[in-house]
């Protein structure tokens, strides 16, 4: 398996924030968000292959019960599903942050971080078109999202505007499952504190306005947008 880096930390997003946790990054991905933060795991992925044996050694020598599987598209990962398995066989926690694009398919995972792209991720510049088209009509898979709902999930969105309202509850009605409001998380995009600060104002009105969670980046607070952290 490629793997990008695996780096001990705390969560930086979601329902688990501060909660420290074994990172494992896969290389790879089938999107290309315009936004990305880890382009050395999907627009030009870097790393080395890696045994499962290595990799679940590697996170075993860290004091954590979190392990997060994410990318990149931890999804497309070969061996994937025997890593998450050795993992939870170690006894670990599993969250899987991904895009939503890939179906479970029995992959062991005890919160599924789910992270569908909005339109405001397709990139206008700097990609070949083949690209650009490939990741407008990968982006948003409904059925596929629909299919990680049995577990425990949360369902993340990077909001650069009130424009995007509209896109996100149409997705809700297309998934058309029963799903809380908490568990749906507004996050301003941004990779740097002053970025994030522009649009939290906004981003918070919107979450009082649904009753959906606001979803701050921990880790962009405490040490900026780095590798490792």
């Amino acid at each position: 398996m490629r793997i990008a880096e695996i780096f001990f930390s705390v969560q930086g997003e979601g329902v688990l924030t501060g909660v420290p946790s074994v990172f494992v990054r896969t290389s790879g991905c089938n999107l290309r968000c315009a936004w990305c933060d880890t382009k050395y795991a999907s627009w030009q992925p870097e790393g080395g292959e890696m045994e499962i044996e290595s990799i679940v050694a590697e996170v075993l020598r860290h004091p954590a019960r979190h392990v997060v599987l994410t990318g990149g598209e931890p999804m497309i990962a070969k061996g994937i599903h025997a890593l998450a398995a050795q993992l939870r066989a170690a006894g670990r926690h599993i969250t899987i942050e991904t895009a939503g694009t890939i179906a479970p398919d029995g992959i062991a995972c005890d919160l599924a971080s789910l992270s569908p792209k909005l339109a405001n991720s397709t990139p206008t510049e700097g990609i070949e078109p083949a690209w650009r088209e490939k990741h407008e009509r990968l982006r948003l898979q409904p059925e596929v999202i629909r299919q990680w709902l049995g577990g425990e999930f949360q369902l993340k969105f990077v909001v650069r505007d009130e424009g995007d309202l509209p896109e996100i509850e149409a997705l809700l009605a297309t998934i058309g499952a029963p799903i809380p409001p908490e568990r749906i998380l507004f996050m301003p995009e941004g990779v740097t504190v002053e970025a994030l600060r522009q649009r939290q104002d906004l981003v918070v009105e919107l979450c009082k306005r649904k009753g959906y969670r606001y979803c701050p980046r921990l880790h962009i607070e405490l040490f900026g947008n780095t590798r490792g952290t």
